[in-house]
């Protein structure tokens, strides 16, 4: 057993997971591991890039356009070839189209709910819950936990947090998704969160500020230090985790980890992208998504095992958040603007093509292709028949996903659609399956188990590995 002052020594070293004083003192012992049967061999991804597109990407407008669909179906935006023979994507990707040699698409993801809410769930922890929506999708510790906490259970403690969620989680109008978090492994494996969620006015949780009143002198004075955890920890053995507004996660428990990363200047310095030179910043595009997947590209560098990159807007006009991708048109916040114009403005097309093409190009460059997971997906894809306001609707029955690097083969086009892109015509790839192809590129079988606060055994995921995507 650790002493305190080994504790103290330690602070840089030992894992974020460690929320309070007891669990700081036990960090070593705390670390889980996973025994890897030789008989099933796991991939060889070290790191996990999510790009979430919350609202919901059109399949035909992207990744399977179907140009002989008829009017009213068929895209207004046209197919261009590639750099690899025999795939088209969308003419608004052009710099896509020149790294789907890195990229598997997959056609046939598909699941059976068009809301929101549901759909935010099942995508992110391959468990179906038909009760979700509205306000009663405030995530809570019975929740399943998401792939991001997943990753952090089975990774042993280190200098930088196991996960991270950038810019903010997914929630609006004070609402924070279920989905998004730990669950009932509790808030040890919640993804680090830096801003506060969407529309919720408040402190957030692992926010690198120094408190009120406490200077970096004082925080890196080891008596400072000392006194600051155990009043924390004295606080919360008292009182229990405090609530953070109506979304039901702990605030002031999360605050040694913030004070283990200020203590960190290396960990403090990836998380700043005015390190990176002018023009890789040009590349990526200095707008939200193109620094968040530039950050994201520089959290795995430092250890940082999956970072998840929501896309989301705030308008201008009202400050309201949009998840843009959610392109039915009509919205009052963006002008009333069609669905086909918001696809092309710059939180939309425009930056998924600049960002996510500069981010395969800069990590196949720094030998981190291989070893990093890039997955990309939305909750839902969209209506074969685009509706008045010139977008489409709500679709969960066929989406196109994207995955690259991290041993999955490059060039190719897994499962295929109908002639709307309405529904697959190969076997559908469920959300259950894409997570556990998710799980086995990074050396964690889907059969792995893990215990709710009752000791009830789970799989962490009941689907199949994708095996054909490998390799």
């Amino acid at each position: 057993m650790l002493n305190r002052r080994d504790a103290l020594l330690r602070l840089g070293q030992a894992g974020l997971g460690a929320l309070t004083l007891p669990g700081l003192l036990h960090a070593e012992s705390l670390a889980p591991s996973l025994a890897v049967s030789p008989e099933r061999p796991t991939g060889k991804a070290k790191n996990c890039i999510l790009i979430y597109l919350w609202g919901g990407p059109p399949q035909m407008d992207t990744f399977d356009l179907k140009p002989e669909a008829p009017q009213g179906i068929r895209s207004l935006f046209s197919p261009i070839d590639t750099v690899t023979p025999g795939i088209q994507i969308c003419d608004q990707l052009p710099r896509i189209a020149k790294v789907t040699d890195k990229m598997a698409i997959i056609r046939s993801y598909s699941h059976g709910s068009d809301i929101h809410e549901i759909s935010v769930y099942h995508t992110l922890t391959g468990k179906f819950n038909p009760n979700l929506g509205g306000l009663r999708n405030h995530r809570n510790r019975n929740d399943f936990p998401n792939a991001a906490a997943v990753v952090s259970k089975f990774t042993p403690p280190g200098n930088m947090p196991a996960s991270v969620t950038l810019p903010n989680t997914i929630g609006h109008d004070g609402v924070v998704y279920s989905g998004t978090y730990a669950g009932f492994l509790g808030p040890k494996y919640d993804p680090m969160e830096l801003k506060p969620p969407a529309e919720v006015k408040d402190v957030a949780p692992h926010s690198l500020d120094l408190p009120k009143g406490l200077t970096a002198a004082r925080l890196q004075s080891r008596f400072g230090l000392l006194k600051v955890l155990e009043q924390r920890d004295r606080q919360l053995q008292k009182d229990g985790a405090p609530r953070y507004g109506s979304s039901g996660y702990g605030m002031e428990q999360f605050r040694e980890q913030a004070y283990r990363m200020l203590l960190s200047e290396k960990a403090r310095a990836a998380f700043d992208v005015n390190k990176e030179p002018a023009k890789l910043r040009d590349r990526y595009g200095r707008n939200d998504y193109g620094e968040a997947m530039l950050l994201s590209r520089r959290l795995i560098e430092s250890g940082v095992r999956l970072v998840t990159v929501v896309w989301y807007y705030v308008a201008k006009k009202d400050g309201n958040v949009l998840n843009v991708w959610d392109n039915h048109g009509g919205t009052a916040s963006i002008g009333k603007i069609t669905g086909y114009q918001m696809l092309k403005e710059n939180y939309c097309l425009p930056s998924l093509d600049q960002g996510y093409s500069a981010l395969l190009e800069d990590l196949a460059q720094r030998g981190l292709l291989d070893e990093t997971l890039v997955v990309t997906l939305g909750e839902f894809g969209r209506t074969p028949k685009i509706n008045k306001q010139i977008g489409r609707d709500h679709w969960g029955a066929c989406q196109s996903v994207v995955l690259a690097g991290g041993g999955i083969r490059g060039g190719q086009v897994h499962g295929s659609s109908d002639k709307h892109a309405a529904y697959p015509t190969t076997p559908p790839v469920t959300p259950e399956d894409f997570l556990a192809t998710i799980y086995h590129a990074l050396g964690i079988p889907p059969e792995t188990t893990i215990r709710d606060s009752q000791n009830r055994p789970y799989r962490v995921s009941e689907g199949e590995v994708v095996a054909g995507l490998f390799g």
